[in-house]
């Protein structure tokens, strides 16, 4: 059946005479296995609208190639003709041939693909350090090379397969983000808790001899990668040259249900230990490459005490959303756009932060009050979940919020990290945001900046949503 053109799409759709897998004269196999991605939304106005595609629709196959999740998806529909399988909701076999105009999309989401498991047993997943009784999705221990590309996720590669590397070759999946933690294969065994996890040099060797580039991560555990190990496994990714994008060096964090942790804590001393390799390394980084290279996380700065770097030395800010320049990019963008803001004179306005920043709070504060002649408290909170040793205020939990702001009649609105809730707007503890607002006689705005909220002060709606970004504070 041919459909009317729209838009210079040429759309035919035809019904399977037989189910696909089933060959011809075969009556008495069993249909083949085929492996397929399911729908999960179809666009109004769109090629997959006119094509009458519906949610619950099933795609097995692309030009021949069989779709196994949204990656072949992604790359197998970047063609203009298409010949799409696939396997209505009733049950029924179609077949979809496409020719659509260069850069059209087809118009639908799939639903999201079945996460690929951890197999390793780190003593220092955060997984591990979670208490019982939260929801089930928060207990998901993922390492999913295909989520690494997609999101920037990082996972160890530890189990990847020969056809998982054929993806990543034939698709580029460039840049990945790599759990590395160390390079020698013994010191690695003993960091995943795996004594069959493959060797790490071998594995990004072949990587990057086919051009994959890659960012690096090493989570710091005093006396196990720290040392030797720290400057072996430094020298090891400097060897990829320009494959290796750059390496973010993070202290190890536990709570106090970090049941499986044997190793040392980290301390003052190590940190500035650590920030002092990092920091050697990126001297010789700027010398030869033009920019750091290996970058020291804002928590092992606040944890040596020692002032965090300006926003220039941390270039793209490749690894922000790893707690690399945090800081620094939240200094800029207050420095940046506190002259915009209001004059608030007289509002007094709480700022809930976890107990690592509330020290850096004062410097950016009173730029605002400078400018807008208001308030600012600043109420640091110990975390009530995790434990005294989680400081990072993008992991304050409701029961927070609540101690922090109940009860409280002098202040005129309240900023809480935007971080400490997820896109349903509820925090770790499974209090709801929207829920938990309605308790207080003031009101109470998620923000990653202080800009973001106060910048559009009064105005801004109770139910807007959320603006985007990242929050330090």
């Amino acid at each position: 059946m041919s459909l009317a053109p729209a838009s210079g799409r040429v759309l035919f759709l035809s019904v399977c005479p037989e189910p696909r897998g089933r060959e011809a004269g075969d009556e008495g196999s069993a249909v083949r296995q085929v492996t397929m991605v399911r729908v999960s939304r179809v666009y109004p106005d769109s090629i997959a609208s006119e094509l009458g595609i519906e949610p619950g629709t099933e795609i097995g196959s692309v030009n021949g190639r069989e779709i196994a999740d949204f990656l072949d998806w992604e790359f197998l529909t970047a063609d203009d003709d298409l010949l799409i399988e696939a396997k209505l909701p009733s049950g029924e076999d179609v077949v979809y041939e496409i020719e659509r105009p260069e850069g059209e999309g087809i118009g639908l989401d799939l639903e999201p693909p079945t996460v690929r498991r951890c197999a390793n047993r780190c003593e220092f997943c955060f997984i591990e350090g979670l208490p019982k009784g939260l929801r089930k999705p928060l207990y998901i221990r993922d390492d999913d090379y295909r989520l690494s590309f997609a999101y920037g996720n990082f996972a160890t590669l530890s189990n990847l397969k020969e056809r998982d590397f054929q993806r990543i070759l034939e698709y580029r999946l460039s840049p990945l983000y790599v759990s590395v933690h160390a390079t020698p294969w013994d010191a690695r065994k003993v960091l995943l808790n795996n004594p069959r996890v493959p060797n790490i040099m071998e594995q990004l060797t072949r990587l990057t001899d086919a051009g994959i580039q890659f960012h690096g991560q090493m989570v710091i555990v005093p006396g196990l990668n720290d040392g030797d190990v720290l400057e072996q496994s430094l020298k090891d990714l400097w060897s990829f040259g320009d494959a290796c994008l750059s390496v973010a060096m993070v202290p190890v964090g536990l709570t106090q249900f970090s049941h499986l942790y044997t190793g040392k804590p980290m301390d003052a001393g190590k940190a500035l230990e650590l920030l002092e390799t990092s920091e050697r390394w990126a001297r010789r980084a700027f010398d030869e490459r033009g920019h750091a290279w290996v970058y020291g996380s804002d928590e092992l700065y606040l944890l040596a005490g020692r002032e965090l770097p300006a926003i220039e030395y941390y270039g793209d800010l490749p690894q922000i959303e790893n707690g690399v320049g945090s800081v620094a990019s939240l200094r800029e963008r207050v420095r940046a756009h506190a002259g915009d803001l209001p004059w608030l004179g007289g509002k007094r306005i709480g700022v809930v932060t976890g107990v690592s920043m509330a020290a850096l709070m004062p410097e950016l504060t009173q730029q605002i009050e400078a400018r807008t002649g208001a308030e600012i408290v600043i109420i640091p909170m110990d975390n009530s979940l995790f434990g005294p040793t989680t400081t990072t205020a993008g992991l304050l939990v409701g029961a927070d919020m609540r101690k922090a702001l109940g009860g409280r009649d002098d202040l005129d609105l309240a900023l809480i990290p935007a971080e400490t809730i997820n896109e349903a707007g509820v925090f770790l503890d499974d209090v709801v945001f929207e829920e938990l607002r309605r308790e207080f006689t003031f009101p109470v705005y998620p923000s990653y900046d202080f800009i973001d909220v106060l910048g559009s002060h009064p105005e801004r709606s109770e139910g807007s949503a959320l603006p985007a970004g990242r929050s330090e504070w």
